[in-house]
């Protein structure tokens, strides 16, 4: 196993197959139609703006296993300091662990950046991620309840977060 930098060139296509069956199968992600390849343009390019990474983590034959990233919480300037994070496993990859591995790496990018809260806005059934998300020190910070729908039901969406001892300075503006 081996941590990289994604890119759009060497993973855009790996990424967008591991969102893809996450929108077609689960309700991981709350949207219905798969995302295209020219949206992942865009998406690299918010990430690259603000300097976010997308780190992922490859077998020994190079094949993307997983990514973590993160993306801002709210355009407002004063949550600057505050980012939301996704993690996303291969689903021939899911139950080996991968999922802690990028929330560490991404939650040690966190604190290199000066950033001092994390949101995870997950699904309130996805026991998985949730237990996850406490292992790492992540608390409930509230659900909206029936706040999508996907499947033919309503959802929950749980939010959770972990706040940072960072950054040392917080300025306005």
């Amino acid at each position: 196993m081996k941590f990289v930098a994604c890119t759009l060139a060497t993973h855009g296509e790996a990424i967008l197959d591991i969102l893809n069956e996450q929108i077609r199968t689960s309700t991981a992600v709350y949207e219905y139609e798969p995302r295209t390849s020219e949206s992942m343009v865009a998406w690299f390019k918010a990430k690259d703006a603000k300097q976010y990474p997308v780190i992922g983590v490859e077998d020994q034959a190079g094949s993307l296993m997983g990514f973590a990233t993160y993306g801002v919480f709210r355009e407002r300037p004063a949550y600057k300091y505050t980012v939301e994070h996704s993690v996303y496993v291969h689903q021939d990859h899911r139950g080996k662990g991968l999922g802690r591995v990028l929330m560490e790496r991404l939650i040690e990018a966190a604190r290199a950046q000066d950033l001092h809260v994390m949101v995870g806005g997950i699904d309130a059934t996805n026991a998985v991620s949730i237990a996850l998300h406490e292992q790492l020190g992540f608390v409930h910070a509230g659900t909206i309840r029936e706040s999508g729908y996907k499947f033919g039901g309503w959802l929950d969406l749980a939010f959770y977060q972990l706040t940072l001892q960072t950054p040392r300075h917080p300025q306005d503006g």
